[in-house]
């Protein structure tokens, strides 16, 4: 049997080699490797799969959410909300702009924002709400753009992890996640479910005046070449990573598939294991695992992350510390925080190898390893 690993980036690339390498000379032989008409496409047809009028490519996802922030005119001081149990990236940009990170719950279920505890957390200086589409699947986006109306918030979706996942409103109409709130940001980092060959991001919008503003930013603060009208930077995604992702985006659907299949063999092994809890599903929302995230109860992970390490079975903890315990945010006060949700998330939960090319025999060995560990515990 192959070697296991988190993601099979090297098997994936031989699924799809002719049409990525095809893709990569193209470009080689046009010449045009920043901006052009690979971009361009890739933009477009990002926009089409997402129903979102305006789509914006930059260099990375953490580029995206810094941007999508700075588009929105917030002042140092205004406050951002969200959770504090997701990637730094999320978090850190809030910092780096000078604005003041308001970190509150997760539902202990699905591990995304409660809209309780945004709710609570709304102050007169509260200017904008990130609510992260953790692991694969939407944060209750409903709940969450009422609040955003009733206290005239923006709202930035944190879609790195859920592209493709879909939303279901009361009403029974859906929509993509990323494309609910004012801007949605999402990253195409290798282990992605959509991914590059390298770095990569975008921002999509319904908003025209926030989409331009967006390319400003994302172009030195420019429209016209050598008239800078804002404070911008840096940040573009380059024409062999837009074709790389051109051929990926048409696989997208089949990837989410073959990984909702993995989850679903899992969740038939797992749910029954004392000791185990497999993920909840939002009711509201696809999930199209970008992570399978376990919570391993009773003070075992670390013993079954170690019992799977000897087997060969990789496995790894996102995350193992909370936003608000991070030295990163002392001067924000919030070192004695207490999160109770979060703080005791980051010590049960336990992801699996969960990809596109992944064999039956190989699911099959993590699922025995996994329930050798139980069944090794339950006989001693």
């Amino acid at each position: 049997m192959k070697g296991l690993q988190m993601v099979d980036l090297q098997t994936q690339y031989q699924q799809v080699k002719p049409e990525i390498d095809a893709a990569i000379a193209r470009v080689l032989q046009k010449g045009v490797f920043i901006g052009g008409e690979e971009v361009q496409a890739f933009a477009t047809e990002l926009g089409q799969f997402l129903g979102a009028t305006h789509v914006i490519p930059c260099a990375n996802g953490t580029d995206a959410l810094q941007i999508a922030l700075m588009a929105l005119g917030l002042q140092p001081g205004d406050e951002v909300i969200t959770p504090s149990f997701t990637y730094i990236a999320t978090t850190e940009v809030i910092a780096l702009l000078g604005l003041t990170p308001v970190f509150v719950e997760v539902d202990p279920a699905t591990f995304c924002i409660d809209p309780a505890a945004i709710e609570a957390a709304i102050t007169p200086r509260t200017k904008a709400i990130v609510p992260v589409h953790l692991y694969g699947q939407a944060a209750n986006m409903e709940a969450i753009m009422q609040l955003a109306h009733k206290h005239q918030l923006f709202v930035v979706e944190d879609n790195a992890q859920a592209i493709g996942a879909h939303y279901t409103f009361a009403d029974g109409t859906q929509a993509q996640t990323g494309t609910i709130g004012h801007i949605g940001c999402t990253s195409f980092f290798p282990s992605k479910n959509l991914g590059c060959y390298g770095d990569g991001g975008a921002l999509y919008t319904q908003d025209a005046q926030l989409a331009e503003k967006i390319k400003m930013i994302a172009n030195h603060g420019q429209k016209v070449k050598y008239v800078h009208e804002v404070v911008g930077c840096n940040s573009r995604l380059d024409a062999l990573q837009a074709a790389i992702l051109r051929v990926k985006l048409q696989k997208l659907n089949s990837y989410i598939a073959a990984r909702q299949a993995v989850a679903a063999a899992y969740d038939a092994a797992f749910q029954d294991v004392s000791g185990l809890s497999i993920p909840a599903r939002n009711s509201c929302s696809t999930h199209v695992f970008h992570q399978y995230t376990l919570k391993v109860n009773k003070g075992q992970r670390e013993a079954l992350q170690q019992h799977l390490q000897v087997l060969g079975v990789p496995t790894m903890i996102y995350y193992p510390i909370p936003a608000h315990k991070q030295h990163m945010f002392a001067q924000f006060g919030v070192s004695n925080l207490s999160l109770p949700v979060s703080e005791v998330l980051c010590t049960k939960v336990l992801s699996l190898p969960i990809h596109t090319e992944m064999l039956p025999e190989q699911q099959q060995y993590i699922i025995e390893s996994v329930l050798s560990f139980f069944k090794w515990n339950k006989s001693q």
